[in-house]
């Protein structure tokens, strides 16, 4: 039976917001999908029918081995959604995610297995992010939010963390583009305001922004 649009929207959200663990609380799902606590407390007692999660009462769930290969199918459909828009159709990468919403829900594998074929198998998506293989395996990535970096260290920018078009919009206007070198000048002790230089410019990058900005070093 196919998943539904609601449950891949669920299972989306186990996908980003389940720890290193495999575990997430009903409240953490509640806050990040903007749905009120019974109905994904219901929605969660199907997912354990389907083997999708592990459900106990007064317990973090627990997402299974096919729980987490469900969850990671969608977000293939996402990420080479978006990485299909960039590439092959010019869309900006601030400009994606909306659309891939929408097809991420499409139920052929084949659409999406010949997607992956004309983009020569991506690795990654427009923002950085891994793209799951057919099998819903994923590249781990050893990376850490530009906000726990120190002053006088140079990094790469590789990724973004979950974030709107409004963010992706203010990365454009400052030429913070992914494999850009970010070399960390001054962080203010006051907001944690960080003061970093690319391609020669300096930059103040408030604290919100440098948590959502993930670097290797």
């Amino acid at each position: 039976m196919k998943t539904t649009l609601t449950e891949e929207n669920y299972l989306k959200a186990l996908f980003h917001v389940v720890d290193h663990e495999g575990k997430v609380t009903i409240n953490e799902l509640s806050k990040f999908l903007n749905v009120k606590m019974p109905s994904v407390n219901n929605m969660m007692k199907k997912f354990a029918e389907k083997n999708w999660v592990i459900y106990e009462t007064y317990k973090p769930l627990k997402v299974t081995e096919k729980g987490h290969r469900e969850a990671a199918l969608v977000v293939r459909k996402h990420r080479l959604t978006e990485m299909f828009l960039v590439k092959k159709m010019n869309f900006g990468w601030e400009n994606v995610h909306e659309i891939a919403e929408q097809l991420e829900h499409v139920h052929s594998a084949v659409f999406f297995d010949k997607m992956d074929e004309i983009l020569d198998y991506p690795k990654f998506d427009p923002h950085g992010e891994p793209i799951p293989d057919k099998d819903g395996n994923i590249i781990a990535q050893d990376l850490q939010k530009l906000s726990h970096c120190k002053a006088g260290e140079t990094v790469i920018f590789t990724s973004v963390t979950l974030s709107d078009d409004a963010f992706l919009n203010y990365l454009t206007e400052r030429n913070l583009l992914l494999n850009k070198k970010i070399n960390i000048l001054k962080i203010e002790g006051f907001d944690k305001s960080f003061t970093v230089e690319v391609d020669g410019k300096q930059e103040i990058l408030s604290r919100k922004a440098t948590d959502k900005i993930l670097v290797k070093k």
